[in-house]
């Protein structure tokens, strides 16, 4: 654009499909976000739990961490509640086209999930193949489903296709997980039999 004294200025946008959300957590922290401001659900991002070992403190008021570690095995990402149910999910990213590799995600994670299901609750992963630029979910059950029926270190991406829910990038929210529950979990509102 040329402005009357000459100067040239470039405007980028950045309400672009190409440059919405650095990453997959950014999409679902405003997704999550939405949800919250509108009423819908309550979800959460869950903090890494991690212990402090050494820490310096040059003054009083600039205390920085110099050694720390992880103190237990982290569940899952987030956390949280919808029309009563409670939600439990994993987020991962793969530059794969093909597939996604099952050592991106920890058996202690499945585990909790499974629990979580069977429990009552609703649990899941949201799977971006960054490559494509494509997001799905796959509920515990047809991950767990998977995993009792293949010795592969990958889940396909085909298998998703045939098996997951495809979530279509949206304005806002950005990553409407919410959608998706509602086709699979609630029926007009009621809930389905799990």
């Amino acid at each position: 654009m040329k402005y009357p004294n000459g100067l040239k200025k470039k405007f980028t946008s950045y309400n672009t499909y190409a440059n919405r959300g650095m990453s997959l957590e950014s999409d679902i922290g405003s997704s999550n976000e939405y949800y919250l401001l509108n009423d819908i659900a309550v979800v959460y991002k869950k903090p890494t739990p991690i212990t402090i070992a050494k820490v310096d403190y040059p003054s009083r008021v600039d205390a920085v961490i110099k050694e720390a570690y992880f103190k237990t095995p982290s569940t899952t990402d987030y956390n949280g509640i919808y029309k009563g149910k409670y939600i439990d999910f994993e987020a991962k990213e793969t530059k794969n086209k093909t597939s996604f590799p099952l050592n991106n995600i920890h058996s202690h994670q499945i585990k909790h999930l499974q629990n979580i299901y069977n429990h009552g609750g609703i649990g899941f992963i949201i799977v971006r193949f960054t490559s494509l630029d494509e997001t799905y979910l796959l509920t515990i059950e047809k991950l767990t489903k998977f995993l009792d029926n293949n010795r592969r270190k990958s889940i396909p991406l085909e298998y998703f296709k045939e098996n997951g829910y495809f979530i279509k990038q949206k304005f806002r929210p950005l990553v409407d997980y919410i959608e998706i529950i509602d086709k699979i979990y609630f029926d007009g509102g009621n809930i389905c039999q799990l």
